[in-house]
């Protein structure tokens, strides 16, 4: 039995079955490429569905959590530490906002939005208590807890989950005429991806998002982006709803601001909105450690520069180019994203996703499947052009 069987063989034996990988057993990385622990490289296309925007082991960000970490790693929140401050400030005025509250993962930080809405809906809009309502957009992955599965329409991520948290409605992405019937005097945000990615990257009709920011004004309704997937370079600009002109009034943010080192989320937004939080009504542990800032300022330090934001635009363009060829031939049916974010729909008479995934991991590429026949491609923002064009000839390969 080899070495990557034994691992696989291992886990299957000691771990729920939560998770169906590729069968590919990592031990090291680097920038764009992995290891396995047969000594393999492959070429990283998935980053962690963008928690890896800045590469695998990138020095910068590993300085930094080694210098915190002969500091100071957790005082919990009982306590005051030195790089809190620092983070809170300079996280808020990079998204142009005031507040922030800290989390760890994703799906934390959503539900930390939600609650926020909520609270702020009863005590700021003054909808009767327990009557606050939050409108969605099918087919969204906003993470896996109780109440986030609640308010999807994936059967995998919802089924047997139940009883089902209320105060949801779920209406069709990109449909504002849905949306704007949805809404009622108790509505008190509209929760959406804009750029949804578990669903298969899919962009938003032009001008919806726009239109959905004038219409949850109107109505005094919060518009609360999840960027967690999207946002921080992955589309090319620094948040997807900028490629619009949208300012949300809450941005929730996660995966790359941790870098790919530790996991920290967060939900950005006003002192307005984020002030109606009192002590010990919502918090975390973990949330705002001092290695999770001094690694997510660092974060924030490379932004500023916008050449991440920038080679994903470049190297986005060129991506979808590519992609866009293969268009119609026979093999691809659909390629959809912005910057370095693609959904990539192969004719189903060629194989599933996880079919296609698996014969470009023989190839040494590794990008992930989601619904059908449906491959995701989302490298490290750090890829060269040559190893994103050898990898995209790998794919093309596998398509003959």
């Amino acid at each position: 039995m080899s070495s990557t069987q034994e691992a696989i063989a291992s886990a299957e034996a000691h771990s729920a079955h939560n998770y169906h990988p590729l069968p590919v057993v990592v031990s090291s990385a680097d920038g764009a490429w992995m290891t396995d622990v047969e000594g393999r490289r492959y070429l990283d296309m998935l980053a962690g569905y963008s928690a890896l925007n800045f590469g695998h082991g990138n020095r910068r960000l590993i300085e930094a959590a080694k210098a915190q970490l002969d500091r100071v790693t957790l005082t919990s929140r009982a306590f005051h530490h030195d790089r809190f401050a620092d983070f809170c400030a300079q996280l808020a005025e990079f998204c142009g906002m005031e507040m922030v509250l800290p989390m760890n993962t994703g799906a934390e930080a959503v539900e930390t939005a939600v609650k926020t809405a909520r609270k702020w809906g009863y005590r700021v809009k003054g909808v009767p208590d327990g009557m606050a309502k939050i409108i969605v957009a099918a087919d969204n992955f906003h993470g896996r807890t109780t109440t986030i599965v609640s308010f999807s329409t994936d059967p995998e991520a919802r089924a047997d989950y139940g009883p089902y948290t209320p105060g949801f409605e779920i209406v069709p992405y990109g449909d504002l005429a849905a949306l704007d019937l949805a809404m009622t005097d108790n509505t008190v945000a509209v929760l959406l991806e804009p750029i949804q990615g578990e669903a298969g990257v899919l962009v938003p009709p032009d001008g919806y998002l726009p239109a959905v920011r004038e219409l949850t004004r109107q109505r005094d309704v919060l518009f609360v982006a999840d960027e967690i997937q999207s946002g921080l370079g992955r589309t090319g600009r620094t948040f997807a709803c900028e490629h619009e002109g949208v300012v949300p009034d809450m941005y929730v943010l996660g995966k790359a601001l941790g870098g790919g080192v530790v996991p920290v989320s967060a939900v950005v937004s006003s002192a307005a909105v984020l002030g109606v939080h009192r002590p010990g009504e919502h918090g975390s542990t973990f949330g705002g450690n001092p290695l999770a800032c001094a690694v997510a300022l660092e974060v924030l330090a490379m932004l500023r520069t916008g050449e991440y934001q920038q080679r994903a635009a470049e190297l986005g363009d060129h991506l979808h180019h590519e992609l866009g060829l293969m268009v119609g031939g026979g093999a691809v049916e659909a390629v959809r994203g912005r910057g370095l974010w693609a959904g990539v729909d192969i004719v189903p008479a060629l194989g599933t996703g996880r079919e296609i995934s698996e014969k470009l991991m023989d190839r040494g590429v590794l990008v992930k499947d989601t619904h059908g026949s449906t491959i995701r491609i989302a490298p490290p923002l750090v890829i060269s052009k040559e190893d994103l064009d050898w990898g995209l000839e790998q794919l093309r390969q596998v398509l003959r």
